[in-house]
């Protein structure tokens, strides 16, 4: 229990400095908040269109499928380098994710989430 001691200690500090951080610019910081700190900067032109604009969602869906296929990748390389001391229950628990995956996005191919019309 006691080399955790210092994790500990470690995890008390980051907590008591982030909370110290907001505090004190919640009571040093300034309260007055006028539009030219919320407006749109385009180096120094006045915005050519609001900045709050919206966006479609497959934006956020492509965003999101990009993630789980990056992270596919960053399962992918470990296995890769140590492939040949994994054994078959490595290849076999690899290639069972690999399928989970590859079913994962032929799914969203058919519901027509990779479609832009």
């Amino acid at each position: 229990m006691t080399e955790y001691l210092p994790i500990l200690v470690f995890l008390i500090l980051a907590f008591g400095i982030s909370i110290g951080a907001i505090f004190s610019s919640l009571v040093v910081g300034e309260r007055n908040a006028y539009t030219d700190k919320n407006s749109t900067y385009e180096c120094g032109f006045d915005p050519f269109d609001d900045s709050r604009s919206r966006f479609e969602v497959k934006f956020y869906l492509v965003a999101i499928l990009f993630i789980i296929f990056d992270l596919e990748i960053v399962f992918l390389f470990p296995w890769a380098i140590a492939f040949k001391d994994l054994g078959l229950f490595g290849f076999l628990s690899m290639m069972f994710f690999l399928l989970v995956l590859t079913i994962g996005f032929v799914y969203e191919w058919m519901e027509g989430a990779l479609d832009w019309n």
